[in-house]
């Protein structure tokens, strides 16, 4: 195979994980979308609606595991177009919902089709690139969802939808319709197994050279996800409480996963610069700024409110984008997909507790801006861990990182 053909095939495949990662961002945020006109349908109380946003979450954690895993014995290709077929097909099991049991289910079974594509989402991109180039590739993927986040949150503002199973039907067609290109455009990335793949993955996974690293890269997700979740979740009753109406909110939350594009792309840039700790480090530093900033933001001051919200959005998924960017390069080929996988279901955990420290915190008394300020020893923790990481990845042989 030529270069010329090589680099083909390699956008190729990133331009297909980007539209699949705009459609996982779609379907990530459609159970938001549809909640107003849902609760009204179902007659749902707030456990309730609680126990359907959490059901996705839970998915998320055994799919990116059995993403992983599939990634590495039958190939990338093959674990994302599995994947995409799964959370499609659930998607428009939940739009046909007659109960709430059924509604939790569906929502859960998605969850695992979302959980499942991102392994092969992050692989895919770090392995059509050069190795010098996986961090901006997986950064250029994983700015499709913030993309997706912002078509949802955009759907929800004009209300293009006519009832809350529309949104599930859409979400649920998109992954199945890029099914087929996948399959007949993207070239099969196969992994070389061996006779002793089991030992080979715990010893490369956990064991004594490897052991600090892994859970660098596990606490590093864990804690990312906690500020990030809080975020996605709150932020809107955040708003609301700094004394911004609804619709300001919701236009906030737009250009924030706007701003979290073009963060995500910096951010993978970052990774591939000369200095990366020292551009992770700034990376933090400029999220920890941001937060701050937005717990500060005059009340009704509508212009000051979008510009803080697309800079917390920047930089927060342009750290989140470089965690996912140097997760790939952590493991050789033939783990990184059970890696990967192992990393995002670790953070999912982080996923599930930011919205719950978030609503135990406020229950306490404390107001929003305090809320905000709680979070800035928890961005720094993820910051330290994250450099750390990327101190550690330097030391490993480029060979092992192929």
């Amino acid at each position: 195979m030529t270069s010329a053909t090589h680099a083909r095939g390699g956008t190729r495949a990133l331009t297909l994980v980007f539209l699949a990662a705009i459609i996982e961002g779609f379907d990530l945020q459609a159970a938001g979308v549809a909640a107003p006109k849902l609760v009204p349908a179902f007659g749902l109380v707030p456990d309730q609606m609680g126990l359907f946003f959490s059901a996705a979450t839970f998915g998320l954690v055994f799919g990116a595991l059995g993403g992983g895993v599939i990634a590495d014995r039958w190939g990338r290709r093959t674990g994302l177009a599995l994947s995409l077929a799964v959370f499609g097909l659930f998607s428009i099991g939940t739009a046909f919902a007659g109960t709430f049991e059924h509604l939790v289910l569906m929502r859960f079974l998605t969850g695992v089709g979302l959980g499942g594509a991102l392994p092969n989402l992050i692989a895919i991109a770090a392995e059509s690139v050069s190795p010098e180039r996986r961090g901006r590739a997986v950064a250029f993927m994983y700015a499709g969802v913030p993309l997706g986040g912002a078509l949802a949150s955009l759907v929800a503002m004009v209300g293009l939808h006519d009832d809350w199973r529309s949104i599930f039907v859409v979400g649920g067609i998109l992954p199945l319709l890029l099914i087929v290109p996948l399959l007949a455009w993207m070239a099969p990335f196969r992994v070389t197994r061996t006779a002793k793949g089991s030992a080979r993955r715990r010893d490369v996974l956990l064991g004594s050279g490897a052991l600090a690293q892994t859970l660098l890269l596990w606490t590093a997700f864990f804690f990312g996800l906690v500020v990030v979740y809080l975020l996605l979740n709150w932020l809107p009753q955040i708003l609301v409480s700094l004394g911004f109406t609804r619709g300001t909110a919701s236009l906030v939350q737009i250009v924030f996963n706007i701003g979290g594009s073009l963060g995500a792309i910096l951010g993978g840039r970052f990774l591939d610069s000369r200095r990366p700790a020292l551009s992770a480090a700034l990376c933090f530093g400029g999220l920890m700024l941001a937060i701050a900033l937005l717990a500060m933001v005059p009340a009704g001051n509508v212009a000051a409110a979008l510009v803080t919200g697309a800079f917390v959005g920047a930089t927060l998924i342009g750290v989140q984008a470089l965690l996912y960017g140097i997760a790939p390069q952590c493991y050789p080929l033939e783990v990184r997909g059970v890696g990967v996988g192992l990393a995002v279901s670790v953070g999912r955990f982080g996923s599930i507790a930011g919205p719950l420290f978030a609503g135990w915190l406020l229950a306490s008394g404390m107001g929003p801006q305090q809320l905000l300020y709680a979070l800035l020893p928890i961005a720094a923790l993820c910051g330290a861990t994250t450099v750390a990481l990327i101190i550690s990845r330097d030391k490993v042989p480029s060979a092992i990182r192929a």
